[in-house]
């Protein structure tokens, strides 16, 4: 399955955090929602890409924004990561792929000369109404914020 794309109405989800609590997509009504996808905690990339997300939480939330990461990782790893880098976000551990599938962000990567299937490292930003209005498919891991807070056009 193809990522979803802008003007996509948001499948549905549900799932628990890293305190074992379910988080729905509902529970964003109302809300931008910045959805990022990565492929495991505690990996270099993934740990850039939530740092900056974390060092600029303040902006991103005075922008309007809610947070949510995804992915396959277990609710315990999931605690761990937030506790070792002190995120102020909310992790869905997605260990049956349901939600990262449902949005696309499963697929065939190459990593040092080898092909598998895997998370492929994305975000949305979806309105208050569950619209997608943004994707970004080639995640900046250092300046992930910036990429987000940029102006599109």
């Amino acid at each position: 399955m193809a990522l979803l794309k802008v003007g996509d109405k948001a499948p549905s989800f549900e799932g628990i955090n890293e305190k074992g609590e379910t988080i729905k997509l509902k529970d964003y009504k109302g809300k931008k929602l910045i959805l990022f996808f990565y492929p495991k905690d505690n990996t270099p990339g993934c740990t850039a890409e939530a740092c900056s997300l974390r060092d600029h939480y303040t902006e991103l939330r005075d922008a309007g924004y809610e947070l949510l990461g995804v992915s396959p990782d277990s609710a315990k790893k999931h605690q761990n990561f937030i506790n070792k880098f002190e995120f102020p976000f909310p992790l869905l551990a997605d260990t049956e792929l349901e939600v990262i599938k449902g949005f696309g962000a499963w697929g065939r990567k190459k990593f040092m000369g080898r092909e598998y299937d895997g998370v492929l490292r994305s975000t949305f930003i979806i309105d208050g109404k569950g619209v997608i209005e943004r994707v970004i498919d080639k995640v900046k891991t250092k300046a992930h914020a910036a990429q987000i807070l940029e102006p599109v056009g």
